[in-house]
């Protein structure tokens, strides 16, 4: 863990232990200090932390909000990181998100936090991990990352959490973009919502066979009504007694690695020079790539 230097009357240390002990305020403006790149935690033991990805439109935020009620009831603490990929400025999507989750981040154990990727590329936003590991500091027990789609924008974000849960509506286009995307691979559970709807069993039906087939493990399908609260307390229940799967892990971390690696090469200042040295042939790949890992760990350096 780094502190920096303090913010108003108060430093960093202090924000810190006012955080950890509940106040909120002091959690809040970490939180901002790390979006700002000012402030930096140190992984943090034990976080459990959920990425819940899906098309729009397939009620994730409306799941998310009954989660959240069956957690807070059974006395968890739960943060929700909802980041929205399309908005470089404001948290656009997180009005909207917060009404759908019904009442659900109205009171002390439910924190909820909008996060722009302000067209930060592969989907990263820069030290989110440390936002997750100071939730878990803080006492937080249910870390929830939701972001809007499930394209291959959103794979580098929803890598970062240790569980994941891929949601899908009654169609299967939507899953099948999923697959391409290399989602389901990641995956540690699948919810068909909006069981209330026509083909939600047989979309689910079609998953399991899909799953079935390819070389993915073993990977339960759950059929909800987030509308009609159906199915939930099974999914709360396959939740709490998951255990990550170390070969999905690994495809994580390879996933965030490249994530990470993508964002840096294209936010280089030079990244834009490369390109037209290539294109008017001063420089050829090879030599182009060399100089973009010269920039880069020059970038990197502590």
């Amino acid at each position: 863990m780094k502190l920096w230097g303090g913010i108003g009357q108060m430093n960093d240390e202090e924000l810190l232990l006012g955080a950890k002990s509940g106040n909120r305020r002091n959690l809040s403006k970490l939180l901002s200090r790390i979006e700002n790149g000012k402030f930096s935690f140190d992984k943090h033991s034990d976080v459990w932390a959920l990425g819940v990805t899906g098309p729009p439109g397939v009620g994730k935020s409306t799941l998310i909000g009954k989660l959240i009620e069956r957690w807070t009831a059974a006395g968890e603490k739960v943060a929700v990181l909802a980041v929205d990929p399309s908005s470089p400025v404001s948290g656009g999507a997180i009005l909207g998100d917060r009404l759908r989750m019904t009442n659900s981040d109205i009171g002390e154990s439910v924190f909820v936090r909008s996060l722009a990727t302000r067209n930060h590329p592969g989907g990263i936003i820069p030290n989110i991990s440390d936002m997750i590991n100071l939730f878990s500091y803080c006492g937080w027990s249910r870390i929830i990352i939701e972001t809007v789609g499930s394209g291959q924008s959103e794979i580098g974000v929803i890598a970062l959490a240790n569980r994941i849960l891929l949601v899908d509506g009654p169609d299967r286009g939507d899953m099948i973009q999923a697959e391409k995307a290399g989602i389901m691979e990641m995956a540690d559970i699948i919810v068909v919502n909006k069981s209330d709807l026509p083909r939600a069993k047989l979309t689910a039906d079609l998953i399991s066979e899909s799953l079935s087939l390819g070389s993915v493990d073993s990977i339960p399908v759950f059929v909800t009504s987030a509308l009609e609260n159906k199915g939930i307390d099974d999914l709360v229940v396959c939740l709490d007694s998951l255990v990550p799967n170390e070969s999905r892990k690994n495809l994580r971390i390879r996933q965030t690695l490249l994530s990470h690696w993508t964002s840096l090469a294209i936010s280089n200042p030079q990244f834009d020079k490369i390109i037209i040295d290539i294109s008017n042939g001063s420089k050829s790949i090879s030599e182009s790539i060399m100089s973009l890992i010269e920039l880069i760990q020059n970038e990197v350096k502590p």
